[in-house]
Order: C-alpha cells, then sequence, then structure tokens
C-alpha cells in the first residue's frame, strides 16, 4: 500500500483475507448453533470454544513468536485452520454435522488463531516504520472490519440458510490463500539473531514482570480484561434477543448479519479516523471516551428493543470500538521493546482476552437463571466500570493534542 511498503501490502492482503474467514465463523457458528438449540447454556458455548484458546495458550504463543519468525508462525497457523475446517466440511457434507463437531472444530481453529494473530501484531512494527503505526493499524483494523462484519456477517447469514456446510468451506479456502499471501514477504521476522536457549518458563514470566511494572500497560489489560468478559456475555446470548419468534427484536438471520454489517461501516471509519482524533484530543482522551460511549450504547437494545434504533447504534458501537483499538495496538507496539513484543503482547491480551470465554460461559448460565435483558445490563454496568477504572489511571495524562509525531504522543511520554 503507498507509502507502507511491498511486505506491509503482502501482511493486509493476507489480514484481509483470514479476516473475511474469521467473519463467516464469528457470525455463521452462532446464528447455525440457534439453529440447533436455543439453549442460552449451549449456544453461549460456540463462543466461549472460540475464545478459551486465548486463556490456555496467549503467553506461549508470544514467547514462541519471539524466539522463531513471525511470518513462518503465521503461514504454518492459516494452514492448520484450513485444514480443521475442511475436515468440517466434509463432515458437513456427509450428514455427520452436530453441535459437539462444530464446537471441536471452533475450538482447534481458536488454538492456531491464538498463534497467528499474536505473531500479526508482532509483526507488524516489522515492517513499517515507528511514526507510521497508527495508520497502519487503522489500514489493517478497516481490512478486519470488512472482512469480519461487512462482507462476512451477510454472506454467514446467507450461507447458514442455504449451504451449512459452506460455512466450514469457503473459509478454509479463505485461509489456506492467507497463508499463501504471506511466502511474497520477503526476508526474515526474526526478534533475536537466534533463538533463545532459556526454558519458555523464563520468557513468560519476563513478560510477565514488565507488564505489572509498566503502570499505563497494567491499568489498559486489566480495564480491557474486564470490557472483553462483559462483551463477550453480552453477545453471546444477544442473539437469542434479537433472532427469532421469540426474541424481543423478532430479527431474521439475515437481519442480524445486517446488524453486523453496520457495525463494520461504523469500524471501518474508526480505524480510519482514529489518528486524525488522537492528533485532536491527545491518544488517552479519545481511547477513554471511545470505551465510554462503546459502553453506554450497550444499553440501548434493552431501552428500545427496535431494528430502527438497533442498527445506528451499530454504526456507533463500531466506530469507537475500532478506534479504540486502533490506539491500543498502536501505543503497544510502541512502548514495549521490540525482543519483548511477543511476550509482553501475548501477557496483555490474556488479561485483556483471556476472561471472553468465562464471561461467555457466565452470560449463558446468567441467561438461563435471569433471563437474557438481566445479562445484557450487567455488562453494561461492568463496562463502565472498567472505563472508570482506567480514567482514575490515567486521568492526569488526558492531555493536550499531538503537535508531534505519533511516536512522540502522550501515551509515549507516559511510560
Amino acid at each position: 500500500m503507498a507509502g507502507l511498503g511491498r511486505s506491509f501490502g503482502y501482511l493486509w492482503s493476507s489480514t484481509a483475507l483470514s479476516n473475511l474467514a474469521d467473519g463467516l465463523m464469528k457470525v455463521g457458528a452462532p446464528l447455525l448453533a440457534v439453529s440447533m438449540t436455543r439453549s442460552p447454556v449451549l449456544v453461549s458455548l460456540v463462543g466461549a470454544a472460540a475464545t478459551a484458546p486465548w486463556l490456555l495458550l496467549a503467553l506461549h504463543a508470544g514467547a514462541i513468536a519471539d524466539r522463531f519468525d513471525r511470518r513462518r508462525i503465521m503461514v504454518v497457523a492459516n494452514a492448520a485452520r484450513a485444514a480443521i475446517l475442511a475436515a468440517v466440511t466434509v463432515a458437513a457434507v456427509l450428514g455427520r454435522l452436530s453441535l459437539p463437531v462444530m464446537l471441536a472444530a471452533l475450538l482447534l481453529a481458536g488454538v492456531t488463531e491464538v498463534f497467528a494473530d499474536t505473531s500479526a501484531q508482532s509483526i507488524l512494527p516489522m515492517t513499517v516504520p515507528s511514526h507510521h503505526l497508527t495508520r497502519a493499524n487503522g489500514r489493517v483494523s478497516s481490512a478486519q472490519m470488512i472482512g469480519n462484519e461487512f462482507a462476512g456477517a451477510p454472506l454467514a447469514g446467507l450461507l447458514v440458510t442455504v449451504a451449512p456446510a459452506a460455512l466450514f468451506g469457503a473459509p478454509a479456502l479463505l485461509y489456506a490463500a492467507a497463508g499463501l499471501l504471506l511466502l511474497g514477504m520477503r526476508g526474515a521476522y526474526l526478534a533475536l539473531p537466534t533463538p533463545a536457549k532459556r526454558p519458555l518458563r523464563h520468557d513468560i514470566g519476563e513478560a510477565l514482570r514488565y507488564l505489572w511494572a509498566h503502570k499505563i500497560l497494567r491499568s489498559l489489560a486489566i480495564s480491557a480484561g474486564l470490557l472483553n468478559l462483559a462483551n463477550a456475555g453480552y453477545f453471546g446470548v444477544f442473539v437469542l434477543w434479537a433472532v427469532g419468534d421469540g426474541s424481543m427484536m423478532g430479527l431474521e438471520p439475515s437481519e442480524y448479519g445486517l446488524m453486523t454489517t453496520a457495525f463494520a461501516v461504523g469500524a471501518i471509519f474508526g480505524g480510519l479516523l482514529s489518528g486524525r482524533a488522537a492528533g485532536l484530543f491527545g491518544e488517552v482522551g479519545t481511547l477513554v471516551g471511545a470505551w465510554l460511549i462503546s459502553s453506554l450504547m450497550l444499553l440501548v437494545p434493552v431501552l428500545v428493543p427496535s431494528p430502527w434504533a438497533l442498527y445506528p447504534t451499530a454504526v456507533l458501537w463500531g466506530l469507537v470500538g475500532a478506534a479504540g483499538n486502533v490506539l491500543v495496538i498502536s501505543t503497544r507496539q510502541r512502548l514495549i521493546p521490540a525482543e519483548l513484543l511477543g511476550r509482553v503482547n501475548s501477557a496483555y491480551r490474556l488479561v485483556g482476552m483471556g476472561g471472553m470465554p468465562l464471561g461467555a460461559a457466565l452470560g449463558g448460565v446468567v441467561a438461563e437463571l435471569a433471563g437474557v435483558g438481566a445479562v445484557l445490563v450487567g455488562a453494561a454496568c461492568v463496562c463502565l466500570s472498567a472505563v472508570g477504572l482506567v480514567w482514575r489511571a490515567v486521568s492526569d495524562r488526558i492531555s493536550r493534542p499531538l503537535t508531534s509525531t505519533p511516536a512522540h504522543s502522550d501515551i509515549s511520554r507516559s511510560r
């Protein structure tokens, strides 16, 4: 892409394809599960299976990303995802697809995702200069949203209705193509010239100590963990609030896909405009404001359970969510030393994403006992508490708009 180099172009293209596959699975799997069962607990297991590997393997994936060629790790992970989903496609064609088979496939695909995504965030600073990180992450974020939501969501709704086997076959082909594109990136992508000989637990311990000692990263990680736990519970059962004759909104699967498309429209603009917003309001102020707006908007579907209110809400969810995500990722990439990036990044994501399977499962249990509405309101309250936590940690740094390059932002100076 213009100004960001050929290697970034291959990385961006691979990201676009793999995230289109992610979008098909993210939206299609819950919809397919709803066609198999109306149990909130069983439906919530879809989200739990896809995210549980982050809790189990994030630290190891980061340590491996710092020891070995990050591009090769991504190639192998994409090939493995393609093989797993190809096997499920065969099962679907043969009429042997069941909820346990789908959950097992999502769990295995989630394992490969941990290694692919950890290496992807760690390799990006090796492909572009530091002062282009926010711009590059904005482009990547937009590609992710286009694939995950804008294109993947409506296509997933169609495939669930017309050809369930293709819901797994299409992502298999996309992951395979994404891995092949990465081969176009020339050179080695090693954090260190030679792999370390010490045990992995030493590298993991070093990363955890670094994260805990860094006030800004620690506060952001804890807040992100609460936000993701709550959102996993919220969206793990939201499909029951929105889709079907017995739901509050009564949407069809295709209409639910349109909601995620609306989310993607906002996210595309959020990713592209995040740098400009940071320049006007400061990176910390923009981040806290984005998280606050996103948390408050979770209450809208509860207070106004109407498709006409849901779609603009989804646009705003995407806009502020993507902007906050770009700023958090760029900040981590600037603050963490290159030789520690994979490990500390994965330690951050363990804290930030490790609660997602717990949140998804907890949301299902609470919905079974107290109703889906209780989960939605409770999740919004947890998110607001998380925003208060990060506000308290960085309130003295809600500072001047940026007047220099992004590499010298107010967050970077707070280290």
